[in-house]
């Protein structure tokens, strides 16, 4: 079964323009003209096929990785409903975890709050690519102007109906 690793990161909804999903791995350039680059994979346990976090890490072209740091889906939460939904304990091969056997029509990483990886990848973020963040996210379009709905008056006006 497929990991649908672009699935998953395109539900992290990373900012970043210049980006591609490879196999399982996600790679972006945060600053345009740099060379460094972001890189996050998937981190594996010792379970087959299992996943238990991602790992984001900087590289750049000459020297190889810079750092590294691992996320792991029980310390951002990410599977903490689904697993407490379905009793799952924790120390158990399932607990924040997820494989690739799922259910047809729906993706292995089903139930993913994906909230805290993504909090945690804008602060990993902002101390290698300061303001890439901010400078990659889409501006909102300019549209039409919300129409704006008039205040009833604080007094009453006129005569009194019954």
């Amino acid at each position: 079964m497929p990991l649908q690793a672009l699935e998953f990161f395109t539900e992290l909804c990373l900012p970043f323009h210049d980006h591609a999903v490879v196999g399982n791995t996600y790679f972006a350039a945060p600053v345009p003209g740099t060379p460094l680059r972001l890189r996050i994979d998937f981190t594996r346990t010792v379970h087959a096929d299992t996943y238990d976090g991602l790992r984001v890490a900087v590289v750049h072209p000459e020297h190889g990785e810079i750092d590294a740091v691992a996320l792991s889906f029980v310390g951002h939460g990410t599977f903490h409903r689904r697993d407490e939904a379905t009793h799952t304990r924790p120390n158990t091969k399932q607990y924040g975890t997820f494989n690739t056997y799922h259910r047809p029509g729906r993706p292995p990483w089903d139930g993913a709050v994906t909230t805290g990886l993504r909090d945690a990848i804008e602060q990993y973020t902002a101390i290698w690519f300061p303001g890439a963040w901010t400078a990659s996210e889409p501006k909102r379009a300019v549209g039409r102007t919300p129409r704006s709905t008039p205040t009833p008056p604080a007094a009453p006006t006129g005569a009194r109906t019954r």
